[in-house]
């Protein structure tokens, strides 16, 4: 069948009716054959807005082509235990390959299942109670299940991409993921695929246990031969953790146990919203974006220089149509994200903008060693939460306002739905980090132009860009350096970030628990 590429306008690239006429029109298309799309992608860098296709003609309908994913009937109720800490896009996906090698994954979640779980996050946002275990960031998928769902990554080293997105399609992900350019799925569809996931292991003979927090290692002789829960011990041939960047009582425990932990630079700043009718106005360079062309999103960095030392800002999990959301842990901290429905159609938009934070940069939180970069973030969380009058309402500064050194007098209409106190955020935010937002703002103005205005806000703080702790592991069996049998992974480790780049890393580290398990078994 033949395969072509075209450049269309976005009446053509997004409406399925048009494209086919479309192509009847050129004599590509007959009647009784069927289009199939496998690649698009906008390209706005013109005023006229063209959409880039690659497309195939079929004579049979199109489906959904599994390549390297292949849904069988597995049993392994019976098989040998490999304990999974973590519910999250790693710790699901590690179960999947467990199941297909043989093993029985258990998986062991402290949060609750994601019916339970909303909840938990309405106490948030209307009533400001945070439950340590049950949030945005702890239960059934993890942080990834109330996101946006992005699913661009650049790790292609760590496995396959197409079996990732697969194994999403299988469960309910809309299969225009196998062929944007800019996949994904949008929190209202996450949590059904999600609870797809589950079933899946589960259906094979696997465990999923809610509200089971791990409490303790089982160490002997530097092996790891299981964890011990509030409801017990578990015990299997290896313990793959997959716990997320949250989860600092493990770091802690890991410290405490004498398990080698190393502190990692991470990434802290605000979230800011502006109109997506600004954004849009911007990217697409028109006063109202095409009915059928997607919210607009944007990427920005740069190069900022303070006391002689560069660091970068830069745009972080930018969201387009999307909401503000409370993403503290504990009580007594203030944490906020960003996510987007799959229509995006929220009339704001709001990004992340981050400083890279470097360990020489927090020298008064070396007198916490390895978990410094951890205890500076959790200071910072702390400062916001005081800042924004002891809740989950957030300190917040209009744009140029913030630049300018000048308090709010108001503050504009906004997603996040605990609310906002005008504040100011050189007194939320560390010096360092002030200043180099001010700097990186203040470029991005002239990149992009409208950007800088006081039509929009910063929001504080933005802080769980990244694990500020890396567990050290063995590059090629994924191994930990010292402790046999414990396999850091994904996020929590250190060694991910987003969903593709999670998954792909559960996956590697079981392929590691396997290749152990049967060197141990060839010589039993």
């Amino acid at each position: 069948m033949p395969i072509l590429d075209l450049i269309v306008t976005p009446e053509v690239g997004f409406d399925s009716a048009n494209l086919e006429a479309h192509l009847k029109q050129l004599g590509h298309l007959d009647k009784g054959q069927y289009v199939d799309i496998l690649r698009r992608s906008v390209d706005a860098r013109q005023k006229k807005i063209k959409i880039n296709l690659r497309v195939e003609v079929r004579d049979t309908p199109p489906e959904v082509e599994y390549v390297e994913y292949f849904k069988e009937d597995h049993n392994v109720k019976n098989a040998d235990p490999v304990i999974i800490v973590g519910a999250g896009p790693a710790g699901l996906f590690a179960a999947i390959k467990a199941i297909e090698g043989g093993l029985k994954p258990i998986i062991l979640e402290r949060g609750k299942d994601v019916r339970a779980r909303r909840r938990d996050l309405a106490a948030i946002n209307k009533e400001h109670i945070v439950n340590p275990e049950s949030n945005y960031c702890f239960g059934e998928g993890g942080a990834g299940t109330y996101s946006d769902g992005k699913l661009y990554t650049r790790s292609k080293k760590r496995g396959s991409i197409r079996r990732v997105f697969e194994i999403l399609v299988a469960h309910g992900a809309t299969p225009e993921i196998l062929f944007e350019a800019h996949p994904h799925i949008g929190t209202n569809k996450l949590p059904k695929l999600v609870t797809a996931l589950r079933e899946t292991i589960e259906a094979a003979g696997g465990e999923v246990h809610f509200n089971t927090k791990v409490t303790d290692f089982i160490l002997e002789n530097g092996e790891m031969k299981g964890v011990v829960t509030e409801k017990g011990e578990v015990k299997g041939v290896a313990v793959v953790l997959a716990t997320g960047h949250s989860a600092r009582d493990i770091f802690r425990l890991c410290q405490d146990k004498k398990i080698k932990v190393e502190a990692k630079p991470f990434a802290l700043g605000v979230r800011i919203e502006h109109p997506q009718q600004l954004i849009d106005r911007i990217q697409y360079k028109c006063e109202d974006r095409d009915e059928y062309l997607p919210a607009s999103a944007y990427s920005l960095v740069s190069q900022t220089t303070l006391k002689g030392k560069e660091r970068g800002v830069f745009s972080f999990c930018m969201c387009p149509g999307g909401f503000i959301v409370p993403a503290a842990t504990s009580p007594g901290e203030l944490v906020v994200n960003g996510m987007s429905p799959s229509r995006r159609d929220s009339k704001y938009a709001n990004s992340g903008l981050v400083v890279a934070v470097e360990l020489e940069d927090i020298p008064e939180f070396h007198k916490y060693g390895v978990l410094a970069a951890m205890e500076f973030q959790s200071a910072v969380e702390k400062q916001a939460w005081k800042m924004g009058g002891k809740s989950q309402v957030a300190p917040a500064q209009k744009m140029v306002d913030f630049v300018n050194g000048k308090v709010s007098d108001s503050l504009l209409d906004t997603s996040y739905q605990p609310g906002l106190q005008s504040a100011d955020m050189a007194e939320v935010l560390p010096s360092f980090i002030a200043k180099r937002l001010r700097q990186g703002f203040q470029y991005f103005g002239k990149k992009m132009r409208g950007y800088l205005t006081n039509e929009a806000q910063i929001i504080g703080v933005e802080s769980r860009t990244s694990s500020p702790v890396r567990i050290p592991r063995d590059r090629e069996t994924c191994e930990h350096v010292e402790i046999k049998r414990l396999f850091p992974c994904a996020e929590g480790a250190g060694y991910a970030g987003g969903i593709v780049s999670a998954a792909m890393d559960g996956e590697r580290c079981v392929k590691g628990v396997l290749q152990l398990y049967k060197t141990q078994h060839s010589k039993q």
